[in-house]
């Protein structure tokens, strides 16, 4: 024997004294010793638990890596309880866990395996007893700690549900008990029923989605398909899947040809249809230089601007006769197609017509190019964004199906 296992050996390094009752109960209201203290125990008086919903520990390569990281220095204890405090709770498991298992593992299966695969005899554990308290409270301290594991795919998740949900209807019946198991792991009910879904697809889906080769979204719209149409086989939810993903690229596709091609229309259209803050379309260059040089056509263009009132204004004191005799010749109102229209040749909405016993009525501010089929396509791309406009379009196509026989009917 080396010196350094008689060192290793010895009561100042590596024996560990147990205390009194008395002295435990002494230390722990003194505060010199944690509630928990750490015990090191030999793996082979340790059993996994037969419950543990995780299956997937990790390759060889993977174990012996992690293995050997314990060897050096276990940064975190496994949790374990007492074989009569596990047995009280499952006695049907006594089998299971053997007879030479004085522990039951509850947190830490993957440091178990990974120790046992490199050789390693001892790990540090934290005893728990009060976690087998029932069988809820152990269910939910197994299913919390790989709950939200990286690696602990959607069908061992759902398979810790599942148990979860079992432990809290044999509680307090079935009725009620998915959602206290929603309560116990902070999920909403609706959550709960989506991981039992998964649980419903055949096996060989199953294996896709713990290989995520299949996501948990798609896996539940196969759920529900596969609710619907229970005959299917596993190829022919595969072949649905493929179809729905197909179908919608197709559809993103087709939303954004439409989108593009009336990008392309309204662009042909050309500038001269771009509406202007008063409802009319920009001025050239060519004309806005030569209403510079003829200062007298001035008074009349201010003179046929509405007011806040939709009147035309006065024209101002100083404006010379020809402006007041333009201005005289000018139209308030004209009458298009039976329909109020305002100065610019603008009709007003049909909600806003005159009545056929009442006067005109006019709207004032901007009017929309309600006669200008191009001038209000524009309007109306400027100012909606993609997903609104493409909303437009669909609704306007089935509008238009209405508007076809009469329209046809009047052309004739």
């Amino acid at each position: 024997m080396t010196i350094a296992d008689k060192v290793g050996e010895s009561s100042s390094f590596g024996r560990s004294r147990s205390r009194s009752a008395r002295g435990r109960a002494k230390a722990l209201t003194e505060g010199t010793i944690p509630a928990y203290e750490l015990t090191r125990l030999s793996l082979d008086q340790v059993a996994p638990t037969p419950l543990n919903p995780r299956r997937n520990f990790g390759s060889d390569e993977e174990k012996t890596r992690f293995g050997e990281e314990l060897r050096e220095a276990q940064l975190a204890a496994c949790v374990a309880v007492t074989r009569d405090a596990y047995l009280k709770l499952w006695p049907e498991h006594e089998e299971q866990i053997g007879p030479d298992a004085q522990h039951v593992l509850i947190n830490g299966e993957r440091r178990f395996h990974s120790a046992v695969h490199v050789g390693l005899d001892k790990l540090d554990f934290v005893v728990r007893d009060d976690l087998a308290g029932s069988r809820q409270d152990f269910v939910d301290h197994l299913l919390a700690e790989n709950l939200d594991r990286e690696d602990f795919d959607v069908i061992e998740r759902a398979r810790g549900v599942e148990q979860l949900v079992a432990v809290c209807a044999e509680d307090g019946g079935d009725r009620g008990a998915r959602t206290r198991a929603a309560q116990r792991l902070g999920k909403d009910r609706s959550w709960v029923t989506n991981q039992l879904a998964l649980l419903t697809l055949p096996v060989e889906v199953q294996l896709l989605l713990s290989t995520n080769e299949i996501s948990e979204r798609d896996g539940r719209t196969l759920a529900r398909h596969l609710k619907e149409h229970p005959d299917l086989t596993p190829a022919q939810l595969i072949a649905h899947l493929e179809g729905a993903k197909q179908s919608a690229e197709q559809e993103r596709e087709e939303q954004q040809r439409m989108l593009e091609a009336g990008r392309q229309a309204l662009a042909q259209t050309g500038s001269s249809s771009l509406l202007s803050a008063d409802n009319k379309p920009p001025q050239s260059p060519a004309s806005s230089a030569s209403s510079t040089k003829e200062p007298s056509a001035r008074p009349a263009q201010a003179i046929q601007m509405l007011s806040a009132d939709n009147k035309v204004s006065a024209p101002p004191s100083g404006a010379t006769e020809a402006g007041s005799e333009q201005a005289a010749q000018a139209p308030k109102q004209q009458a298009v197609g039976g329909r109020t229209a305002v100065a610019e040749g603008v009709p007003v909405p049909r909600g806003q017509q005159s009545s056929a016993d009442g006067p005109p009525q006019t709207v004032t501010g901007v009017k929309f190019p309600y006669d200008d089929a191009d001038r209000a396509a524009t309007y109306l791309d400027e100012r909606m964004n993609d997903e609104q406009f493409l909303k437009l379009v669909g609704i306007l196509n089935t509008i238009a199906e209405h508007r076809w026989p009469s329209a046809a009917a009047s052309r004739e």
